[in-house]
Order: C-alpha cells, then structure tokens, then sequence
C-alpha cells in the first residue's frame, strides 16, 4: 500500500507536501518522494526512509514551486530497493512525473511490450515505472506542441485499454499540470479537495481524506472508477469520465487496516465502518458462545480499538487498555522479512500484567495474516497472568494473497490458508478463535448513503474482481513476494554493490 498526494497551489507546495505524506506515513515507511516544478524546472527528493528523517532544510529549499506531488511507499512484490522510491520521472514528451498507489496485474506483458515494441527503457522492476512509460508513450502518439486537456485525457483512456488491475495514480506533467486518476473497479482510493485563498484557488489530490483535512482543503468528492481529473498550472480543473465503470469494487482491507479512522472512502466513514465490525463481531459471540466467561477485553493497538470497544459495550463487558505501544518502531505488517517481523513485535508492545493477571481476556485485533504477531500478542497475554486468552479478528480469515497493491504473502505463508479455524487457533495458542464473517464484514463497509455496493474481498474470498487472475500469476507472484524470495534479491543486491565497489 502506498500514499499519493499532489497539488496545485497559489504559493509554494513543498511544505504542505511533506506534511501531507506525514499524514499519509501509516500508508508506506520503506520510502518516499517529492517532486516540484517552478517555469520548466523540475526539483526531486526521493529514497529509503520515513518522512521526517529523509528530507532535510536544504532538500526542502531545494523543493521550489507552486505545482507539486508527493509518494510514500511500502515494498510491494518485487520492489523492495531504494531505486524504487518514487516519483519516478521520465523526461519524454514533455516531462512526466508520477506516484501509484496499487499492482498492476499484466506488468510483466506491458514491459515486454514496452522495451520490445515501444523502444522505452526501463530501469526498475517496478511496475510504477511501466505505468508511467504507458502514460508517456500514449501521451508521445498525441504529438501536439502543448499539452490540452483533451489530450491528456485521450492519453489517460488508451491507458485503460491496456492497463489491468487496481490503480490510483498522480501524475505531474510539467508545465501543464496534475493528473489522478483511478482503475475503472475503483480498488484503491483516491480524494480530490479544493479551498480558496486570497491569490486563487487551489486543488489537491491525496489517498485519503484526512490529508485533505489536515492542510485547510476541502473534499470536493472521491475519483470516480474509470475517471480522471487535470487541474493545470492556472488552477483550472478538467474531469471526464475516460472508461465505463465496470463494477465499483474498493479494496475493504483499506477498513479493516490500512485507512486512518478519521478519513472517508467513497462516502464511508473508517471509523464508522470499524464501529459496525465491532458490533456485528459481538453479535456472532453472543450466538456462539452465549455463555461465556470473558473478564476483560482488550484491543491490540491501534487499528483494532475502535472494534474492541463496540465489542466490551456490546457483551457488557470491561475494556481496558492492556498493552502499551512504543510508537517508533514500524507498523509489522509492513516489514520486510520474518526476522525482523519477530524481534519487532515485542520491542513495540509490553504488556500492562494489572490488566491480564488472573483474567479471561479477550484480545481483539483488526485481522490475521501471518500468525507471527497474533501468537507473540498471546504469549505476551499469558506471561502477564492471564487465565485464558480468547481470540477475535474483526476481519474473516485471509486465505488468498491480495494482488492489488497490498503485499500480502504467498497463500503458504498466511496462518489460515488451507487451515481450519481451530487449527489457527491452535498454531497462535489462543484458547479460542473467533473470525468476523465475511457477509458481516461487508454490511459493517456499508450505509443507506454509501456510493458502494460491494467491495473488492478477494484476500478473504479468493474472489478477484478484474477476473483475469489466474494461478500461473498467482504463482509468479509466490516466487516474488515469498520471504525467501526478497531475501534472495536483498542478498544479490547487496553482492551487486560490493562488486561495484559501492
């Protein structure tokens, strides 16, 4: 998962940049970029690292201009190196800069395609890179002089005829302006804002509504599937509809874990949504387990608060805070590598031995994916004094790997692949597993306003919405994402370097 955020501004964007991808830092920690333009001269900062420590004050002086966008990232399959921070830059037509949140499904044909046919180079495995070669080699066919919006748009529509799988992307070309657009199932998110000053108007495009809060905008609306929005270096918006939607299907992992509590996806409320997990979770343990002897309950922080809390209300039962969080060490799910996963999670959590010692306690997470930080979580429990330690995952079990831009792992690595819930419940150690189901999880996504109907399950379901999945690609995407996998190319990396003499 990735965070993208652009801007066209009446004054200089770097600050307001970099503080918008601190919004967004929950969405990515492996790297980050920012690019600004000022009369044809373009400004980048990029590389490995968490926001605040990459750029500095002279990097941020450096940063001049009016016009600008921002990325955070996450590795996803196969990009795991420093080289891949975006934005990446091409300088042909025109100069085009641009950010993706997401995974493109047919990557691997389109860079064939690309170096073979269209004579672009490529210098990463990313498939970002090969989006924005797309872009820049349907925007080249246009040819005219100066860049119109109409020929964006024309660029962005052959784009869609040749690009599969979920997307949202901004986009700079420079002299002209920004462009964000999102796949036509509407995977992943992507939120246009507005606010006027007393020198014009100014427009912004972020991931997530929250960063549209945080710097003074105001949400216009979401990107429609299939649409995409220019706003030039005047500050003039241009919006069209460049491909049908097909099925508007957002990615309901970005409720259940990724998204902020306090932004709003396609008119739905994250906190909202994570409440109504909550209540319908509780809902299945009352008929499942109506006699229960639950003392306490306590959320694994932070995603899972929210949830835990409707569920103690709910039962009628204590909630407390039972583990506190050391906030500078990263989000585990997001780190590479099962070692490092391993050490992380006690170093992040202790537990609080007062709320545990001589308790039934029910510990609430947002989801299971690997086990690995489940079953520390339970030990940690049980070494603070804990009676018995039940389990409940406000998300269903993930028993297929997402292949829309979370980096999710092979299916042999997720704890509930070919298991039984009780055989998960006896790999993390708990005395009970409880799962959300899947049709609850969906109703918690949805309200009698919301503009979405159904939602993009397949991590859960095994359901892919683009329908053009197939095992060979799921295979090929095992040999990538494996932990085995992104150790061989860090190894090959490094021995790379040594033999450059880097």
């Amino acid at each position: 998962m990735c965070g993208l955020a652009g801007i066209v501004g009446t004054s200089p964007v770097n600050q307001r940049l970099y503080d918008a991808l601190t919004v967004l830092q929950h969405r990515g920690q492996d790297a980050a970029g920012i690019v600004t333009a000022t009369g044809g001269l373009v400004s980048m900062r990029k590389g490995s690292g968490l926001v605040r420590d990459l750029f500095t004050q002279e990097d941020m002086l450096e940063l001049r201009g009016n016009i600008g966008i921002g990325h955070v990232r996450y590795p996803t399959a196969g990009c795991d190196s420093a080289s891949e921070a975006q934005p990446f830059y091409v300088n042909a037509p025109y100069g085009i800069v641009l950010g993706h949140n997401g995974n493109l499904t047919n990557a691997a044909e389109l860079a064939e395609v690309l170096t073979r046919e269209e004579r672009r180079h490529l210098n990463t495995s990313s498939d970002s890179e090969v989006l924005l070669n797309v872009l820049a080699s349907e925007l080249q066919r246009v040819g005219t002089p100066r860049v119109t919006p109409a020929d964006v748009f024309a660029a962005v529509s052959a784009l869609y005829r040749r690009c599969r799988g979920g997307y949202a992307v901004v986009a700079m070309v420079i002299g002209y302006g920004i462009l964000g657009f999102r796949d036509p199932h509407g995977i992943r998110p992507l939120v246009l804002g507005q606010r006027t000053t007393a020198k014009g108007t100014e427009y912004m495009l972020a991931s997530e509504s929250v960063a549209l809060d945080m710097l003074g905008f105001r949400e216009v609306r979401d990107i429609a599937p299939g649409e995409a929005v220019f706003i030039d270096e005047a500050g003039r918006l241009h919006a069209q509809q460049c491909v049908s939607t097909m099925r508007h299907t957002p990615c309901i992992f970005e409720f259940v874990y990724f998204a902020r509590p306090d932004s709003i996806i396609d008119n739905v409320s994250v906190q909202r949504a994570r409440m109504r997990m909550g209540e319908r979770l509780a809902e299945k343990i009352k008929r499942e387990r109506p006699d229960h002897d639950i003392d306490v309950v306590i959320p694994i922080p932070d995603t899972s608060r929210t949830a835990a809390l409707q569920v103690a209300q709910i039962l009628g039962i204590k909630y407390r805070e039972g583990f506190i969080k050391n906030r500078y060490i990263g989000r585990t799910f997001i780190m590479p590598g099962q070692e490092q996963r391993q050490k992380s999670v006690r170093s992040k959590l202790n537990a609080i031995d007062l709320e545990f010692r001589n308790k039934n306690v029910l510990l609430v997470d947002d989801s299971i994916v690997r086990g690995t930080t489940s079953a520390q979580i339970i030990d940690l429990a049980r070494e603070a004094g804990a009676r018995n330690v039940y389990f409940a995952s406000a998300a269903p079990p993930v028993r297929y790997p997402n292949v829309y831009g979370i980096d999710m792992p092979a299916a042999s690595e997720l704890v509930a692949a070919d298991r039984s819930d009780e055989e998960v419940r006896a790999v993390i150690g708990a005395d009970w597993l409880i799962y959300q189901d899947l049709e609850d999880l969906v109703h918690a996504c949805q309200h009698d306003d919301a503009r979405v109907r159904e939602f993009d399950t397949s991590c859960f379901s095994g359901q892919y919405v683009t329908g053009d999945v197939t095992p060979d690609y799921l295979e090929r995407l095992r040999t990538q994402r494996s932990d085995a996998a992104k150790e061989s190319r860090r190894a090959s990396s490094s021995t790379l370097k040594v033999v450059r003499g880097v």
